[in-house]
Protein backbone atom coordinates (compact mmCIF):
# COMPACT_ATOMS: atom_id res chain seq x y z
CA UNK A 1 0.00 0.00 0.00
CA UNK A 2 1.36 3.42 -0.98
CA UNK A 3 1.80 6.33 1.44
CA UNK A 4 0.77 8.71 -1.35
CA UNK A 5 -2.94 9.60 -1.09
CA UNK A 6 -5.08 9.17 -4.17
CA UNK A 7 -5.99 12.37 -6.04
CA UNK A 8 -9.63 11.24 -6.01
CA UNK A 9 -9.69 11.84 -2.24
CA UNK A 10 -10.27 15.46 -3.26
CA UNK A 11 -13.91 14.61 -3.98
CA UNK A 12 -14.30 13.37 -0.40
CA UNK A 13 -12.43 16.43 0.88
CA UNK A 14 -14.96 18.71 -0.82
CA UNK A 15 -17.61 17.60 1.70
CA UNK A 16 -15.37 19.12 4.39
CA UNK A 17 -14.95 22.25 2.27
CA UNK A 18 -18.71 22.65 1.91
CA UNK A 19 -19.22 22.16 5.67
CA UNK A 20 -16.64 24.90 6.29
CA UNK A 21 -18.55 27.19 3.91
CA UNK A 22 -21.79 26.55 5.85
CA UNK A 23 -20.06 27.38 9.14
CA UNK A 24 -18.58 30.52 7.57
CA UNK A 25 -21.94 31.99 6.53
CA UNK A 26 -23.05 31.41 10.12
CA UNK A 27 -20.18 33.44 11.56
CA UNK A 28 -17.80 30.58 12.42
CA UNK A 29 -14.39 30.80 10.76
CA UNK A 30 -12.80 27.90 12.67
CA UNK A 31 -13.59 25.11 10.15
CA UNK A 32 -12.20 27.23 7.29
CA UNK A 33 -9.14 28.11 9.39
CA UNK A 34 -8.37 24.40 9.66
CA UNK A 35 -8.47 24.03 5.86
CA UNK A 36 -6.29 27.05 5.06
CA UNK A 37 -2.59 26.84 4.39
CA UNK A 38 -0.18 28.26 6.92
CA UNK A 39 2.62 28.19 4.33
CA UNK A 40 3.41 30.55 1.48
CA UNK A 41 2.23 31.32 -1.09
CA UNK A 42 -1.40 32.07 -0.34
CA UNK A 43 -3.82 34.57 -1.88
CA UNK A 44 -7.42 35.76 -1.72
CA UNK A 45 -9.31 37.84 -4.27
CA UNK A 46 -12.49 38.70 -2.37
CA UNK A 47 -15.95 39.64 -3.60
CA UNK A 48 -15.53 43.25 -2.51
CA UNK A 49 -12.46 43.64 -4.74
CA UNK A 50 -8.84 43.96 -3.82
CA UNK A 51 -6.62 41.10 -2.80
CA UNK A 52 -4.67 39.70 0.13
CA UNK A 53 -1.32 37.96 -0.13
CA UNK A 54 0.31 35.72 2.44
CA UNK A 55 -1.16 33.03 4.65
CA UNK A 56 -1.52 35.28 7.70
CA UNK A 57 -3.23 38.08 5.77
CA UNK A 58 -5.55 35.67 3.96
CA UNK A 59 -6.64 33.93 7.17
CA UNK A 60 -7.23 37.33 8.81
CA UNK A 61 -9.41 38.39 5.86
CA UNK A 62 -11.51 35.24 6.18
CA UNK A 63 -11.98 35.85 9.90
CA UNK A 64 -13.00 39.46 9.25
CA UNK A 65 -15.54 38.24 6.72
CA UNK A 66 -17.33 36.00 9.20
CA UNK A 67 -18.03 39.04 11.39
CA UNK A 68 -20.58 40.18 8.78
CA UNK A 69 -22.85 37.18 9.32
CA UNK A 70 -25.32 36.82 12.20
CA UNK A 71 -26.21 33.15 11.77
CA UNK A 72 -29.06 31.17 10.21
CA UNK A 73 -27.28 31.28 6.85
CA UNK A 74 -27.24 28.53 4.27
CA UNK A 75 -24.90 27.81 1.40
CA UNK A 76 -24.22 25.21 -1.25
CA UNK A 77 -21.24 24.78 -3.58
CA UNK A 78 -22.44 24.22 -7.13
CA UNK A 79 -19.34 22.61 -8.61
CA UNK A 80 -19.00 23.12 -12.35
CA UNK A 81 -15.47 21.69 -12.64
CA UNK A 82 -12.99 20.09 -10.30
CA UNK A 83 -9.80 18.14 -10.60
CA UNK A 84 -6.81 16.92 -8.63
CA UNK A 85 -3.30 15.65 -9.14
CA UNK A 86 -1.06 14.26 -6.41
CA UNK A 87 -0.15 17.76 -5.21
CA UNK A 88 -2.67 20.32 -6.54
CA UNK A 89 -6.45 20.45 -6.82
CA UNK A 90 -9.10 22.96 -7.80
CA UNK A 91 -12.80 23.56 -8.14
CA UNK A 92 -14.74 26.23 -9.99
CA UNK A 93 -18.41 27.02 -9.76
CA UNK A 94 -21.05 28.98 -7.96
CA UNK A 95 -21.40 29.34 -4.21
CA UNK A 96 -25.11 29.88 -3.67
CA UNK A 97 -25.98 31.32 -0.30
CA UNK A 98 -28.73 32.94 1.69
CA UNK A 99 -27.17 34.87 4.55
CA UNK A 100 -28.24 37.00 7.46
CA UNK A 101 -26.11 40.08 7.89
CA UNK A 102 -25.78 41.94 11.19
CA UNK A 103 -28.19 44.85 11.23
CA UNK A 104 -30.49 43.43 8.51
CA UNK A 105 -33.83 41.85 9.35
CA UNK A 106 -34.23 39.90 6.13
CA UNK A 107 -32.04 37.17 4.68
CA UNK A 108 -29.97 38.25 1.67
CA UNK A 109 -29.16 36.07 -1.35
CA UNK A 110 -25.44 35.99 -2.10
CA UNK A 111 -24.35 34.02 -5.14
CA UNK A 112 -20.63 34.07 -5.89
CA UNK A 113 -18.54 32.85 -8.81
CA UNK A 114 -15.70 30.93 -7.17
CA UNK A 115 -12.36 29.41 -8.10
CA UNK A 116 -10.35 27.72 -5.34
CA UNK A 117 -6.95 26.09 -5.52
CA UNK A 118 -5.64 23.59 -2.97
CA UNK A 119 -2.20 22.17 -2.28
CA UNK A 120 -1.43 18.90 -0.54
CA UNK A 121 0.37 19.62 2.73
CA UNK A 122 1.12 17.01 5.41
CA UNK A 123 -1.12 14.47 3.67
CA UNK A 124 -4.20 16.70 3.43
CA UNK A 125 -5.61 19.40 1.17
CA UNK A 126 -5.13 23.05 2.14
CA UNK A 127 -6.73 26.10 0.56
CA UNK A 128 -4.03 28.29 -1.03
CA UNK A 129 -6.10 30.57 -3.30
CA UNK A 130 -9.71 31.74 -3.46
CA UNK A 131 -11.17 34.07 -6.05
CA UNK A 132 -14.81 34.98 -5.45
CA UNK A 133 -16.95 37.68 -6.99
CA UNK A 134 -20.65 38.39 -7.24
CA UNK A 135 -22.59 36.46 -9.85
CA UNK A 136 -24.53 38.84 -12.05
CA UNK A 137 -27.80 37.79 -13.60
CA UNK A 138 -27.55 39.95 -16.70
CA UNK A 139 -24.85 39.60 -19.32
CA UNK A 140 -22.76 42.74 -19.81
CA UNK A 141 -23.98 45.12 -22.47
CA UNK A 142 -21.80 45.65 -25.49
CA UNK A 143 -21.92 49.23 -26.74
Amino acid sequence: MSDTPEPNDFTAFMTQREAAARAYVNGDAAPLDRLCTQAEPASFFGPAGGHRLGATAVTAAYRQGTALFSGAGETHLEILQQGASDTLAFWTGIQRATVRLHGKAEAVPMDLRVTEIFRREDGGWTLVHRHADMLTTEPPRVT
